[in-house]
């Protein structure tokens, strides 16, 4: 029987968090829960986090108190302290690491705070979205045993006083849990490569030594991948590197505008997928945020002649304090 095959008992499904039977109810429940976590932090006490608990409608009590952010107001209001290491300004503790946004015209880079109970529960999402995958049929689960090829930011981060900062995804990476590092290409070395071209290039060589089930990325990022191991190698097709290659995992992204792209090399478009917010669609000072083998939609590839795999869509933002 496969793991995924087993009917969980209700103890562990509790201890994942896995989703409850009242969906209505989930996104209050989250905003509690983040609430009671952050009430004595400066935001909280601020912002009178204990008065919005103890109120018979917190959802619109939140909305009430707690005004919009954009970045430049929450980075000048309260961000900024946590740079200079106080702790406990938006969220418990100091903040260890943080994510560098694109450029903008307004700065150079924008300095997003990573906590540690985020990259915690980064994990026990990918964990769940691999438990999700029993209650899809035909889904080819030896697949999920071979290699994870992750297209990302680098994992070589830099070190500040007091903190680090880079990609999101390199530092979702650099923090994945011991259990995936046997299944994760393209390895460290690789990883750190802060060069595309170059990082592109050492990936398409080490193609040929890996037998991978998933692809992890941008769609174009990917894309680009597939085309240059195709091109190199002379294929048809990207199964004739990788026959076991089944699961495509992306976010921040529309699919659609790859679709065409992807279907050269001979990957499909989801035929099935489930879109889930752990956030209140109301609440306010809200990020989105993906990473990695996390937060994503899981696209399934099939090789051809075979019909496409199941595919789930997970979205899960970072939410603020």
């Amino acid at each position: 029987m496969s793991l995924l095959d087993i009917k969980l008992p209700n103890t562990i499904l509790k201890a994942l968090r896995l989703p409850q039977n009242n969906p209505l109810r989930q996104p209050i429940t989250v905003l509690k829960k983040l609430l009671r976590k952050a009430r004595f932090t400066e935001f909280g006490q601020q912002y009178l986090f204990d008065e919005i608990l103890l109120s018979k409608h917190p959802g619109k009590k939140f909305q009430e108190l707690v005004p919009t952010f954009n970045y430049n107001k929450i980075y000048r209001d309260w961000w900024h302290k946590t740079l200079e290491g106080k702790p406990d300004i938006c969220w418990p503790g100091k903040i260890k690491y943080y994510a560098l946004s694109s450029g903008t015209s307004e700065s150079a880079s924008k300095y997003i705070p990573i906590t540690s109970d985020l990259l915690r529960g980064n994990k026990i999402v990918m964990i769940k979205q691999l438990l999700s995958l029993r209650t899809y049929e035909d889904i080819p689960y030896s697949s999920i045993s071979k290699g994870w090829l992750t297209l990302g930011g680098s994992t070589d981060l830099q070190k500040e006083a007091g903190y680090y900062a880079g990609d999101l995804s390199g530092i979702t990476v650099k923090k994945s849990p011991f259990w995936f590092q046997p299944f994760y290409k393209p390895g460290k070395k690789i990883a750190r490569e802060k060069d595309w071209n170059k990082k592109l290039e050492e990936i398409v060589e080490k193609a040929p030594e890996w037998d991978i089930g998933f692809l992890i990325g941008v769609p174009a990022w990917i894309q680009m991948c597939m085309e240059m191991v195709i091109a190199r190698y002379k294929l048809n097709n990207i199964h004739e590197m990788w026959p076991n290659l089944a699961f495509f995992v992306h976010g921040g992204v529309s699919f659609e505008p790859y679709k065409k792209g992807f279907e050269k090399s001979n990957c499909t478009e989801p035929t099935k997928a489930r879109d889930t917010d752990n956030c209140s669609p109301r609440s306010r000072t809200t990020v989105a945020s993906y990473s990695a083998a996390s937060a994503q939609s899981v696209v399934g590839c099939a090789a051809p002649n075979q019909p496409p795999t199941s595919s789930a869509a997970v979205r899960t933002p970072l939410t603020l304090p």
